[in-house]
């Protein structure tokens, strides 16, 4: 198995490492300016024969409406890659945590508009305009001020909430630190 983190040398095929890569380039259906390799939501692939391969997802929570779209979306690439029999399946544990999204899935939600979550590990980049580790406050992606509030626990879709920057006056979604 091919994970979406890395793998170890000499554990994955060629084959399996370009499936990987194809399917990790799938836009997230509800943030497609990220895939959801950024996004660190698969989780893993393999080869399980001739034109026979299985895809591990991760929904960022369990309810996640757009699962189904994500694996259609990834058997129609795969398909189109040579691939005739493509299982997808959703794997719940370990959960997906906000720390699985990528520096550079960060990067692209702020560019955007979208506040990334904090890291839940620690090392919040300040310096990349990430936002600030202070308890309820969130740098709003517009201005990068901190004086930012919350209007509504949920946004365009449950995954985040809808702020406003007091600063700037600009709405914004905030990706939930889960």
């Amino acid at each position: 198995m091919v994970t979406g983190q890395g793998s170890a040398a000499g554990t994955a095929s060629g084959l399996e490492e370009e499936l990987l890569r194809l399917a990790g380039e799938v836009p997230d259906p509800e943030l497609p300016v990220v895939s959801l390799a950024e996004l660190g939501i698969l989780r893993g692939l393999r080869v399980t024969g001739p034109g026979r391969v299985e895809v591990e997802l991760t929904p960022t929570y369990t309810g996640c409406p757009a699962l189904d779209t994500m694996a259609t979306d990834i058997r129609e690439v795969l398909t189109a890659h040579g691939m005739s029999e493509v299982a997808v399946r959703t794997v719940l544990s370990p959960a997906w945590s906000t720390d699985a999204i990528s520096a550079e899935g960060r990067r692209k939600l702020a560019e955007h508009g979208v506040a990334p979550p904090r890291p839940l590990s620690g090392g919040a980049d300040e310096a990349a305009g990430g936002p600030v580790a202070v308890e309820l406050r969130v740098r709003c992606p517009h201005c990068g001020s901190t004086d930012t509030r919350m209007l509504s626990r949920f946004s365009s879709t449950a995954c985040k909430a809808l702020r406003r920057c007091d600063s700037c006056h600009e709405p914004f979604d905030h990706f939930k630190e889960l």
